[in-house]
């Protein structure tokens, strides 16, 4: 089976907070994101956890980006969730656990996060973390090729092209059974 591609950065650096507190700088945008992140705003949680994983204003930590990322996770931040899944999957922060991986893909890719659709399928394909499934691997590669764009995008429909030349017909039509009903089920905002 070729090489199969993880999506996007180690990270997605997205929270959704209206504040630019960016642009005060590393160093102080990390102390007003401790702030909101210590109240438990999950977005801000979040961006912590992006601080201290990359060492943005802070001394580079991966147990603590991953305390912030899961605080935001267990509140339901996709982008958290994600970067718990990446943690988890590379053992940065955490022992290397690829069920845990897998389950916060899910919850990820649950919620349409098209980068935890990706690598979510990748678990599937390889059997990492969960038994290998090309049906469900399909599946969440062609919800991940709806949602991803550019480069990404490609890499993930070359991804599940190459797993399509191993199933059956009987199986990429399941696939794509599967897609249509997610689809349906879980409508995009606009």
């Amino acid at each position: 089976m070729p090489e199969r591609h993880w999506c996007l950065d180690e990270t997605v650096l997205s929270t959704g907070l209206d504040l630019e507190i960016d642009a005060l700088g590393d160093a102080e945008a990390a102390r007003w994101y401790r702030l909101a992140a210590e109240q438990g705003h999950a977005a801000a949680q979040s961006r912590l956890g992006d601080f201290y994983q990359f060492g943005y204003g802070v001394q580079r930590d991966y147990a603590d980006a991953v305390r912030w990322h899961r605080a935001a996770a267990e509140q339901g931040g996709v982008v958290a969730q994600y970067n718990l899944g990446v943690r988890y999957a590379r053992g940065h922060g955490v022992l290397q656990d690829d069920v845990e991986a897998v389950r916060w893909y899910r919850l990820a890719a649950e919620q349409g996060f098209a980068a935890a659709q990706n690598n979510l399928a990748l678990m599937y394909a390889e059997g990492r973390g969960v038994v290998q499934d090309y049906v469900q691997a399909h599946m969440w590669w062609t919800l991940a090729v709806s949602r991803l764009t550019g480069e990404e995008r490609k890499m993930s429909a070359d991804d599940r092209d190459a797993l399509a030349r191993l199933m059956t017909p009987a199986q990429i039509a399941e696939a794509q059974r599967l897609a249509r009903e997610w689809d349906a089920a879980h409508p995009r905002e606009p």
